[in-house]
């Protein structure tokens, strides 16, 4: 199976979606966009900034769980990782978004 986003319909009428590697995993999930046409534009700007790794703000939890945060140029957050059981396995959540988020095909959910 190959790397998707998937759009949903989130609360109040808006919209998210999540970045799937090949293996159906959650490698990102967005921030809410109030219209689909943004949810839409928030998808290529992550693939835009995916393969840069000064675009990833890497995070410790208040648990002392590693995640990140996938930035746009403009410094917003367009997505954010689950939590890490270890840094080693956030730095290859990082890899797995790099290399599936260029390519990743839409799947409208809506």
């Amino acid at each position: 199976m190959a790397a998707k986003f998937e759009l949903k319909n989130s609360t109040n009428a808006q919209f998210h979606f999540n970045l799937k590697a090949g293996n159906g995993e959650v490698i990102l999930s967005s921030e809410t966009y109030t219209t689909k046409s943004g949810a839409l534009g928030g998808i290529e700007s992550i693939r835009i900034n995916a393969p840069l790794d000064e675009r990833y703000e890497r995070k410790v939890s208040a648990k002392e769980e590693p995640y990140f945060v996938l930035l746009a140029a403009n410094g917003e957050p367009l997505g954010r990782s689950e939590m890490y059981s270890s840094t080693a396995a956030m730095e290859s959540g990082i890899t797995s978004v790099k290399t599936n988020a260029t390519d990743a095909t839409v799947d409208d959910q809506t």
